[in-house]
């Protein structure tokens, strides 16, 4: 008869996403893991595969959470020069308040992991398309709508505006100057008049 699991795997996989945005892959073990999820190293390989496997699953959970909060972040801010402001001033906050200064994981598994994983790399390119893509369709709505005056390539704000939201993430980790954050994000905002 076969056994049944004891476990939710989202959460199990919340769980390790959050080991793995903390400690980074090569630094996370398997024991780690077992630890951390409170499940058997047999149940681990049985419903997630291998370290690599599992740690692919997370960024995945990871990414779709992500895609999914911006998409409704934006559909409920539907004015863009206000719903950019928001959004970075959210990501100033999380990232002055981010206590173990975990920082973004995409933006770590980057720095870790890149150039020396092509799959990775691969998906790593596709998240950045996608959210740039988010931050495009947002900006063009906003064109739409007559809330936007500038002439200015949208493609090319949505890239810089990628660059400045990840960024955030990894200027805070030396040091989290709220002030110059915000003074930056400001001038970014500035395209949008």
């Amino acid at each position: 008869m076969p056994r049944v699991k004891q476990f939710d795997e989202n959460e199990v996989l919340a769980k390790a996403m959050n080991l793995f945005w903390k400690q980074g892959y090569s630094a996370t073990s398997v024991q780690d893991l077992v630890s951390c999820l409170g499940i058997s190293r047999a149940s681990l390989y049985d419903t997630f595969g291998d370290k690599e496997q599992l740690f692919k699953k997370c960024f995945a959970l990871y990414r779709k959470c992500n895609i999914e909060s911006l998409t409704k972040f934006f559909q409920s801010h539907p004015n863009v020069k206000n719903g950019f402001s928001d959004l970075f001033n959210i990501a100033i906050q999380e990232a002055v308040h981010d206590k173990e200064k975990k920082g973004c994981f995409v933006v770590n598994i980057t720095t870790e992991l890149i150039p020396n994983d092509e799959t990775l790399l691969q998906v790593l390119e596709s998240n950045k398309r996608d959210i740039e893509n988010l931050f495009y369709e947002y900006l063009k709505k906003g064109k739409e709508k007559g809330q936007l005056k500038t002439d200015k390539d949208l493609k090319s704000i949505s890239s810089l505006f990628y660059t400045i939201y990840s960024g955030i993430k990894v200027v805070s980790k030396i040091e989290a100057n709220k002030k110059e954050l915000k003074d930056s994000v400001n001038i970014a905002l500035s395209l949008l008049v």
